[in-house]
């Protein structure tokens, strides 16, 4: 009977993995008609952002891609993942789920990425602006970070390289610019924040939630290009792409893009007359700066929190049952094989349970790609194979574990009774083990459904990652949107710690009693 459960389990997880294939095959992007360009949203305003929870994302980084395809004659979309990885998508075929085309996402021109890929010519000039509360008059100027002051920054940008140059031991590196600003608010563990100047203008100067709490140091330093990175390969996109932005610069379209975001200076007028030879015509068009909402309702974000929980349920119930087989297998390997096979399982077992699920993600994901174009799967079934490869181990130990307390006994009255060994392992030995490890492997299971939120690592937008990209647009909500974020996980992993009990009760507790 328990065989029976196990093998109806598994078809229909094999069901629910062939009909979410059939369905990402369905929606394979037609790289001819389509623009994409890696962008990470969790970033915020003013590089891409939403005013409306439910709306379309906005930003004048939207607005330039929005441009450069219409140049190109395609349709611009927009393929999230993560800030610091995204130029690594590059390396990916073009055709899978988060293929993209080109990196447009605030990006320094940087030599070690234009080693690795090609560099249009820039699109915007930033500086390095220094951010402080309002009210903090002991940092006047720059050399006042000197004095022991904690400076944010984003982790693997410029302005990291910069601080840490100049004043290390005082950095305090960190993936979202928001929570940087929030500390400088708070005056808590960040004193002030180092950033790129688009985003200490908004949120300085825009950005209704904290409008008049903070003021600029000048001078702004250390002047330096945006670029849109792409393959090597590209020439004649790259081409293309460069006259789209001398001729954005020269007709004054991205002037009105970036007056909308109060992102125009003397720097992009200089820029244009590098660019284009002359600078920009006078325009006195109105132009309606754009500021992000603040006061939203949460009703409207739940549906996209249970759409993402969705995913959460469909990584676990995917990739668990796979690390209950291999890790059964890798268990009667190591108890019952030879020693030329036990040996190389230990060493499987003991690098999976000695490094990160995260860095094993990365490598699948990012690594294994490099090697041979074979290695490159879609982020979901990375995903599903990385969280199973993981667990198999631990499953391992805890099956292991389980033939283990079987009675010698057992086996040898099996073989007593004219019972191959196989045959007395899989009808004796083995489901007398599976009853025993009830509680270690269902609390394991209950243990994976969090630990898929690392699938973020891959642009995967399970839950927390999803969590993460509201709170960012929606930071008045952040204690009501982890609490319901919060209420989810509990829903889902709640069920199992009762259906454990009942297992437990009916085929565990019984079997020990007896």
């Amino acid at each position: 009977m328990y065989s029976r459960r196990i093998h109806h389990l598994m078809l229909l997880v094999l069901s629910c993995t062939w009909a979410w294939a059939a369905v990402s095959y369905a929606q394979t992007p037609n790289a001819e008609r389509e623009l994409r360009f890696g962008t990470d949203p969790t970033g915020g305003a003013p590089y891409i952002f939403k005013v409306d929870p439910n709306g379309p994302y906005i930003g004048f980084e939207v607005e330039l891609a929005a441009y450069m395809a219409q140049k190109l004659g395609r349709l611009p979309v927009a393929v999230e993942g993560e800030w610091s990885t995204l130029p690594e998508l590059l390396d990916k075929p073009r055709g899978g789920e988060k293929g993209i085309d080109i990196v447009l996402n605030g990006y320094e021109l940087r030599e070690d990425l234009q080693q690795q890929y090609a560099a249009t010519v820039p699109y915007y000039v930033y500086r390095l602006a220094l951010v402080v509360h309002a009210q903090d008059d002991s940092i006047q100027q720059w050399s006042d970070l000197r004095a022991g002051k904690r400076i944010g920054v984003l982790e693997g940008s410029v302005a990291f390289d910069y601080c840490q140059q100049r004043y290390p031991g005082q950095v305090l590196p960190n993936k979202d610019v928001a929570v940087m600003f929030e500390e400088v608010k708070r005056r808590g563990r960040v004193d002030a924040t180092v950033q790129d100047n688009p985003a200490a203008i908004w949120f300085v100067h825009f950005d209704p939630t904290y409008r008049g709490q903070f003021k600029m140091i000048e001078p702004a330093r250390q002047p330096s290009y945006y670029v849109i990175y792409l393959r090597k390969e590209d020439r004649q996109l790259k081409e293309r792409l460069d006259e789209a932005i001398r001729e954005g610069f020269r007709d004054g379209t991205f002037r009105r893009i970036y007056s909308k975001y109060g992102l125009w200076n003397a720097d992009q007028e200089w820029l244009a007359k590098e660019l284009t030879g002359q600078f920009p015509a006078d325009d006195d068009t109105p132009v309606e700066a754009l500021g992000s909402s603040s006061g939203g309702s949460l009703w409207p974000l739940i549906p996209k929190l249970l759409q993402a929980a969705g995913m959460t349920v469909f990584l676990s119930v995917a990739s668990f049952p796979l690390a209950m087989i291999l890790g059964l297998l890798i268990a009667l390997g190591r108890v019952y094989g030879p020693h030329w096979l036990a040996a190389p399982l230990t060493v499987y077992v003991e690098v999976i349970r000695g490094t990160p699920l995260l860095l094993q993600l990365y490598f699948l994901f990012f690594m294994f790609p490099k090697i041979h174009p074979l290695f490159a799967l879609d982020p979901i079934y990375t995903g599903i194979l990385g969280l199973a490869l993981n667990y198999a181990a631990y499953e391992a130990e805890n099956y292991r574990a389980g033939l283990l307390a079987i009675p010698k006994g057992q086996m040898e009255a099996a073989l007593a009774l004219g019972m191959t060994p196989l045959t007395a392992i899989r009808t004796v030995v083995v489901p007398q083990a599976l009853r025993l490890v009830i509680p270690p492997v269902t609390n394991d299971f209950i243990a994976l459904f969090k630990d898929t939120s690392v699938c973020s690592v891959i642009l995967i937008t399970e839950l927390t990652r999803r969590y993460n990209e509201l709170y960012n647009f929606n930071r008045d909500l952040v204690v009501e949107l982890a609490i319901v974020t919060a209420g989810l996980y509990l829903m889902m992993s709640y069920p199992l710690a009762l259906l454990a009990r009942r297992l437990e009760k009916r085929w565990g507790t019984a079997h020990t009693t007896r």
